[in-house]
């Protein structure tokens, strides 16, 4: 018989985790009219009720065990003028992101505990990976929102380019644009990257004067703003900085992450290439947002030998038991060797030259996606 205080447990995350995904749902519905992320909030409550179905665990029962009286973590003094104000919406987004997943890990990590709910947990396991990917996508809809409104000259509450409340989510793909390598205009590139389903853009020119790369960092923001996916710039935190780009991404050679971050604040996100443990590690110390991890593949852009998809494991088995941080696999990444990376358990790759060089970048964009499985 299933332990009365993990019921409470169980009944006290449930209700934690819908009322997260009904803000979540609400955002998007109605500050950014987007049906199709508000149903996928919609699936994902609906998805809850049905996985705890499976596990025995009907709303009946949760109900009978709640004792609100006599939970400890009740604060019956804190008044509505006492409780945190959340900075802004993007914020309150944030949290009840945090709070959806967080509750659906202490369902799953619970339901396992007896033989009669653990046929809940896989169900409660897929759910946790969806809320995250509705979050990112909700706090990215907030973003491009505030940004539009900047570049149409109007004042939001929160500054564009203040993006304290939007932590860095998971991207997919992140194609690096290098013109050098592109058989067609850069820009063209870009803007068939979106079209093939690239979430993120990487402008990466370690040539171009300074006055040049500003002029193409704010070329690509404009065009990344306006498609609703992210630009982050390779190496130059001032770039980054002037262009009003969503982040900086930096090479082991280039500014350290502490000293990248004194500059940015939480402006932007800042990316740190890493090419094995002992780099990520310190690069998650020093507040990365997003880790490269590398190069899983013999590439032309990377002098140090393929570190391969074994560190990648590595790289995710630090994540799940320490901070998690984004991350993308790179180096010499194709449609034909990114299902290697998939298998072992990769959310998000960045490309370059196989993109750039293409015909058609956004055919070679969706097959990526495809390989991936996302």
């Amino acid at each position: 018989m299933l332990d009365a205080a993990i019921v409470r447990m169980l009944d006290a995350n449930a209700n934690r985790a819908r009322e997260g995904l009904r803000t979540l749902e609400d955002a998007a519905r109605f500050v950014l009219d987007d049906a199709v992320l508000a149903s996928r909030a919609k699936a994902i409550r609906h998805g809850l009720r049905d996985a705890l179905d499976r596990g025995g665990l009907q709303a009946v029962l949760l109900a009978a065990s709640r004792d609100t009286a006599g939970d400890v973590g009740v604060a019956p003094t804190v008044t509505a003028a006492a409780a945190p104000r959340h900075g802004d919406l993007s914020a309150m987004v944030l949290a009840a992101g945090h709070r959806a997943t967080e509750a659906l890990r202490v369902l799953a990590e619970s339901c396992r505990l007896h033989d009669t709910t653990a046929a809940a947990a896989p169900g409660l396991e897929r759910l946790r990976y969806l809320a995250y990917d509705l979050q990112r996508d909700v706090l990215g809809g907030l973003a491009g929102r505030e940004r539009g409104a900047v570049l149409a000259g109007e004042e939001p509450a929160q500054a564009a380019g203040e993006l304290s409340a939007l932590a860095c989510p998971q991207f997919a793909l992140c194609v690096l644009i290098t013109e050098s390598l592109c058989r067609r205009p850069w820009l063209e590139v870009a803007e068939a990257a979106i079209a093939g389903g690239a979430d993120c853009l990487q402008l990466r020119e370690k040539t171009l004067d300074d006055g040049e790369l500003l002029q193409r960092a704010t070329r690509l923001t404009e065009l990344c703003l306006k498609k609703r996916v992210a630009c982050i710039i390779n190496d130059r935190v001032d770039i980054a900085i002037l262009a009003k780009a969503h982040g900086v991404h930096l090479g082991q050679g280039d500014v350290p992450p502490a000293a990248a971050r004194r500059l940015v604040g939480t402006r932007l996100w800042l990316g740190v290439s890493t090419h094995d443990e002992g780099e990520a590690r310190a690069a998650i110390a020093a507040g990365a947002d997003l880790c490269g991890v590398g190069a899983m593949f013999a590439t032309s852009t990377k002098v140090r030998p393929p570190s391969g998809p074994a560190y990648l494991k590595r790289y995710l088995e630090l994540c799940r038991t320490g901070r998690n941080v984004p991350h993308l696999a790179i180096g010499g990444i194709t449609p034909e060797n990114i299902g290697e990376l998939a298998a072992a358990g990769c959310r998000g790759v960045a490309v370059s030259s196989v993109v750039c060089g293409a015909e058609e970048p956004g055919r070679v964009c969706e097959g990526l996606r495809r390989g991936l499985g996302v």
